[in-house]
């Protein structure tokens, strides 16, 4: 994988920090504004010390529980102008493929999961100047990761654009990514936190080992639901998870704290996954960006399938050959519709939902913690 050699990189930086503290390239960030209280009474714990609230999917989040990416408004919009200006490279090409790729990236979903994390940590204060960079190394390093798998799946368009590699070629492509993932280095390096910058060289670690799971699995393993799953978490899940937990201690957080968040980012991260492989049965081409069933047109077998597989044994030789025939995507996808394949896909991703929701026991009620609880409805409703 073109991931691989910055996770050497990180591991590297890793130890020269450890040497001895790095000459600080810039002046310390101004702490940002302090989050928007808009709710006086945060949901509180139940008898078992978990949020009182209850998660099924398609159900609308309480009303009560704020908007997410509106709490930490104030630190991600300076984050908007910071991004393109930390790429900025006196080379040009590679500067206006990384900008122009975070035009189209969306809502910035995981920064704002590292600053609401950041912030529900301290019990509602507003994530500090380490963290609010963290959170543009967490953006940065998902950039580089979307701009290499775009090449590798060989995907024509991004959020209903063209991809950057249809516009500039692989090879420019390819190099954004490799740049974007310098740059982010170095800014991890001036944390001056050794553990944070381990954390951050595992998530490239675990990135790699899903891309390896994914394209050099045996026959049988593609037919294994755990194995999906592991390599589910380490594509999608490990960069919420980790980035969560490296939050945590930066803000200087007693281990369950950071035990915390690093399970409520994985268990969104797997949660946010499976709405995706049910959305690519379900979804129009126009909401998702992408072609409907665009998983199987790539030889990938995600958890519907996995699960019609138990109603439906013949698409397991069909999952063994990645749908090599023309007609097998089609087939499978009628057969996943008449199985009960969506259901159970929709049943797991809300246990994990749930366990996201109640990893946050153990941090005090605030109008943060409700928002990465709101994140917890708004991950099983969305749809694209």
């Amino acid at each position: 994988s073109t991931l691989f050699p910055y996770t050497t990189l990180f591991r590297s930086v890793a130890i020269l920090l450890s040497r001895g503290p790095l000459r600080r390239g810039a002046a310390a960030l101004q702490r940002c504004a302090p989050l928007a209280r808009f709710y006086s009474t945060p949901v509180q714990n139940d008898a078992q010390q978990k949020p009182a609230v209850s998660i099924v999917f398609g159900q609308e989040p309480p009303s009560s529980l704020p908007d997410p990416f509106a709490v930490v408004s104030s630190q991600l919009r300076p984050l908007e102008t910071s991004l393109k200006d930390l790429v900025g490279s006196e080379h040009p090409v590679l500067t206006r493929v990384a900008q122009h790729f975070f035009e189209l990236v969306g809502k910035r979903f995981r920064p704002t999961i590292v600053l609401l994390a950041a912030s529900a940590a301290a019990g509602g204060e507003p994530a500090n100047a380490r963290q609010v960079r963290l959170a543009e190394i967490t953006e940065m390093i998902h950039a580089a990761s979307l701009l290499h798998d775009d090449v590798i799946d060989l995907a024509d368009t991004r959020r209903g654009a063209k991809a950057v590699h249809k516009i500039y070629g692989n090879k420019v492509a390819v190099l954004a990514g490799d740049f974007l993932l310098a740059r982010a280095s170095v800014l991890l390096a001036r944390l001056q936190d050794i553990k944070v910058v381990e954390l951050l060289a595992t998530v490239l670690e675990e990135m790699v080992q899903g891309e390896m799971m994914q394209v050099k699995a045996m026959p049988e393993e593609l037919l294994e639901l755990d194995h999906y799953l592991s390599k589910t978490y380490r594509k999608t899940a490990a960069l919420m998870a980790l980035s969560c937990e490296a939050a945590a201690l930066l803000g200087g957080h007693p281990p369950e704290v950071q035990a915390a968040l690093q399970a409520y980012g994985r268990h969104l991260g797997i949660a946010y996954q499976l709405v995706d492989d049910h959305l690519d049965f379900v979804g129009s081409a126009a909401s998702l960006g992408k072609p409907a069933l665009s998983d199987m047109d790539q030889g990938l077998a995600t958890a519907p399938v996995l699960f019609a597989l138990e109603e439906f044994p013949q698409i397991g030789d069909i999952v063994k050959r990645r749908f090599g025939d023309e007609s097998d995507a089609a087939l499978v996808g009628d057969l996943v519709s008449q199985s009960d394949g969506l259901r159970r896909t929709q049943e797991l991703a809300t246990a994990h939902a749930r366990k996201a929701a109640e990893a946050l026991g153990v941090l005090a009620p605030s109008t943060a913690r409700d928002a990465l609880l709101r994140l917890c409805f708004d991950v099983l409703n969305r749809q694209a």
